[in-house]
């Protein structure tokens, strides 16, 4: 079976079979929750409750500001223990809303489900995505209800919905595609509508044919087009998952959007239903629980605001000698320090592993391995390089800004060269200089 792809990329061990066949499974809400009031790209909520409030499912406990920002809603009924400063899995002190569970678990009354979602206006359509707190699930959080607004002089003629999960261990996806197939498809439909598109691509790689299968059967008599793609790491770059699909080259600096192109990964259209049809607002998704240090490896279905421990915790606990703990896949994940920062809307996975803390940095040896394998085709020793010397300049000219962060480089370094950490770090520094220079 033929199957597309996109140019370099890596083969890592995917480690998938520990979860794959776990169905998902329902995580009691905890006794309190902690919700950041910041977990999306943009600014932060503004809070709606204080100290002492009694609250429901569902009902909005912050208010995004401005274009770029989502709402929060609340996990659980209950009461406000307080909002203020808390942990945060991004590692620094974000304002936190924590909430003391009733046990009743009562939803918000003011919910409206919608009996014909299908009729409704593209701009209906996004603010009740809006209204929703909706972020992209694949981790990268960003607004949804403005990734459905592309801009009036940049036509969108697809919607490719991102089904291939190629971070190792991870499989939550993978179960959302086999066990909430048409809710993913009719969500597609919705975003489709919402974008004026007139396609649908639905990509997904060929170690998941079984969702491949199902997704073509279900699709069959609609505008909806199922892709198999190779399995190879980073298959679901937004970028990389284009050029496979469509062979359309996002230009250096741009979106999606100016190829024509929106991309949404399938737990973010599950949710844009969930939103729409039922009147269900974001606070709970599901996230796998993997690696050779969780004892009972699951997919769950959790609050948002769960503390990390709580989740671990009902997966049987951490296996003696585990020293570390990710929040994500081990590509991309961001390493924990502390295991009672929350569940947020980006947490696509917990995973425990057992590994050297740190490994002996060598010097380049010119061996362009890195090169060989950067999806973004960039030259991350010479990136890496430009930052450790103060070389902003050269580093931006040299398309540091187009690097996703993949860690593919990283992977294939012999020489062990953080070139992820130099990178991410030369890209905050342009772009904290740039938003000083707007401002």
């Amino acid at each position: 079976m033929k199957t597309k792809t996109f140019p370099r990329g890596i083969h890592p061990p995917e480690y998938k079979d520990i979860t794959a066949n776990k169905p998902i499974e329902v995580m009691p809400p905890p006794e309190k929750v902690f919700i950041p009031l910041h977990q999306h790209f943009g600014k932060p909520a503004q809070p709606l409750v204080k100290k002492g409030d009694a609250v429901c499912v569902g009902q909005k406990i912050g208010e995004g500001q401005g274009l770029f920002s989502a709402s929060v809603h609340s996990s659980i009924s209950g009461k406000v223990l307080s909002v203020e400063d808390y942990f945060h899995p991004l590692g620094m002190p974000i304002l936190t809303v924590s909430i003391e569970n009733d046990g009743e678990d009562r939803p918000l009354q003011e919910i409206e489900k919608t009996e014909e979602p299908l009729s409704l206006s593209p701009k209906e359509l996004c603010n009740k995505v809006k209204d929703a707190g909706i972020v992209g699930l694949g981790g990268a959080a960003f607004p949804t209800a403005v990734k459905l607004s592309p801009p009036k002089d940049k036509p969108v003629d697809m919607i490719i919905i991102n089904g291939c999960e190629c971070e190792p261990f991870l499989t939550a996806d993978y179960r959302l595609m086999l066990e909430f197939t048409d809710d993913i498809l009719m969500g597609a439909e919705l975003a489709r509508i919402a974008t004026g598109a007139k396609r649908i691509i639905v990509g997904i790689e060929d170690n998941k044919k079984d969702a491949y299968a199902l997704f073509q059967e279900k699709s069959a008599g609609k505008s909806i087009d199922v892709q198999l793609l190779k399995t190879k790491y980073p298959q679901g770059a937004e970028k990389n998952l284009i050029y496979a699909l469509l062979r359309r080259e996002v230009p250096r600096g741009g979106l999606p959007f100016d190829v024509g192109v929106i991309v949404q990964n399938v737990g973010t259209v599950k949710a844009i239903w969930d939103a729409v049809h039922k009147g269900k607002p974001l606070y709970e998704r599901v996230i796998t629980v993997s690696g050779p240090g969780i004892k009972d490896p699951k997919n769950l279905l959790v609050r948002i605001g769960t503390p990390f421990q709580e989740v671990i915790d009902f997966c049987g606990g951490i296996e003696d000698g585990t020293n570390i703990l990710l929040m994500g896949g081990p590509m991309m994940g961001l390493s924990q320090w502390n295991p009672e920062a929350p569940v947020i809307k980006g947490t696509s996975g917990i995973l425990a592993l057992k590994t050297p803390v740190s490994f002996k940095e060598y010097e380049c040896i010119g061996c362009s391995r890195c090169v060989e394998h950067c999806p973004m085709g960039l030259v991350p020793t010479r990136l890496a390089k430009h930052v450790k010397y103060n070389h902003l300049k050269g580093a931006e000219e040299w398309g540091i800004l187009d690097c996703v962060e993949c860690g593919s480089c990283q992977y294939t370094c012999p020489a062990k060269i953080y070139l992820v950490q130099w990178i991410r770090l030369g890209k905050n520094i342009i772009i904290s200089n740039k938003r000083k220079k707007s401002a």
